[in-house]
């Protein structure tokens, strides 16, 4: 059975990656329908949102990439914004990494990046910051955006505002080719139940830590994250903290974001745990103390999709006509705004830059199947 022809590129994954590459399309005048099977899992919806290339210690290939898609952010939001009428929550709060020793901070991927503190400048950064860290690094180049509450809603209002189309509830199966290897179509569930066929000859695989199941060649897998919110005093907290093995990161209202473990045997196991909650108030107390006091608002978890060495697939598929954007890991929000321009670039067929084009083949899927 020939699937029926569809102009439209289909977007399978309606998380933030999905909206992004939608969005994008979109704007370039391309027909779009986004297919989400259950959006409120999206990783988009339950990561912190930190915009820290340099926090993160990012290096090699993946530190450029970050520091590229950073420096395009201001634009991307400022597209969204006037694109649905809503705030994205931007902030250029600047992060601290704090450390125990002089040596751990010196021997940080990213220390030249950053500006050094000792525990007075520590201090005065964050006051309040437990009494082990004794040094630290400032990134006043980093930030953070409220991916949960504004950037979602306002990327979602943007895709409508520009004629995206939507298929909520409905899972993608299988991808179909013809004979000769060209994406031709794909066969999903509905909301409903029905199995349907819909052609296409151009798709972009966002469907997280969930790609693998559609397209078994990626090596895609979940880590699993659990988060919890605390509602601080306005301006008790101005910069990130991001220490080892958790973070908090403040809002504008007072909201304190606190996250995450990081559960790679945990695969699909829905839920929080006792253990993974314990963690994160470990984590609480060792940097900020004061915020032990603080009422929690908001528990969740979700699945971060990861590859072998933590960095995305961009850039076709292992099938003709299909397109990756998936395996971001930890940096999905950071990275959005450049994977979503890139993968619209490739999809419409746009020339780019020698230094960019090179830049996004350094992340091909093939990367792995050579060295398998």
């Amino acid at each position: 059975m020939t699937p029926a022809d569809n102009p439209a590129t289909l977007v399978l994954g309606g998380g933030l990656m999905g909206l992004a590459v939608a969005h994008q399309l979109a704007r370039r005048g391309e027909g779009v329908t986004v297919i989400s099977r259950r959006r409120s899992e999206a990783a988009g919806f339950v990561a912190a949102g930190m915009l820290a290339p340099h926090a993160e210690g990012l290096s090699g290939p993946l530190l450029k990439l970050g520091q590229a898609s950073l420096e395009r952010i201001p634009r991307w939001v400022a597209q969204i914004e006037a694109d649905s009428g809503l705030s994205c929550g931007l902030r250029t709060s600047g992060i601290v990494v704090p450390f125990r020793t002089a040596t751990e901070r010196d021997n940080y991927p990213t220390a030249s990046l950053g500006l050094a503190l000792d525990r007075t400048g520590l201090e005065r950064e964050i006051p309040g910051l437990g009494p082990e860290w004794s040094t630290g690094l400032l990134f006043e180049q980093d930030g953070q955006i409220d991916n949960r509450r504004q950037l979602m809603r306002a990327l979602e209002r943007a895709c409508v505002s520009l004629g995206v189309q939507f298929m909520e509830g409905a899972e993608v199966l299988d991808l179909i080719d013809d004979d000769d290897g060209q994406l031709c179509g794909i066969h999903l569930r509905s909301a409903e139940g029905e199995h349907q066929q819909l052609g296409c000859r151009q798709a972009v695989l966002c469907s997280g830590a969930w790609s693998q199941q559609l397209v078994p060649q990626l090596p895609v897998f979940p880590v699993k994250g659990q988060m919890l919110s605390l509602q601080g005093p306005r301006e008790a907290l101005k910069r990130v903290i991001f220490g080892p093995g958790t973070y908090l990161v403040p809002r504008e209202d007072g909201l304190i974001v606190v996250g995450a473990t990081s559960e790679r045997d945990a695969e699909f196991a829905e839920g929080l745990t006792p253990d993974g909650q314990k963690e994160l108030q470990k984590g609480i107390a060792s940097l900020l103390p004061t915020a032990t006091n603080w009422p929690p608002m908001e528990r969740w978890w979700g699945f971060r999709p990861c590859t072998p060495d933590e960095g995305p697939l961009l850039g076709p598929g292992p099938i003709a006509g299909l397109w990756l954007a998936c395996g971001h890991h930890r940096n999905g929000v950071l990275l959005a705004a450049i994977t979503a321009d890139l993968t619209a670039r490739g999809v419409r067929g746009e020339k780019m830059n020698p230094q960019i084009l090179s830049l996004i083949q350094g992340f091909s899927w093939s990367r792995f199947e050579m060295t398998s």
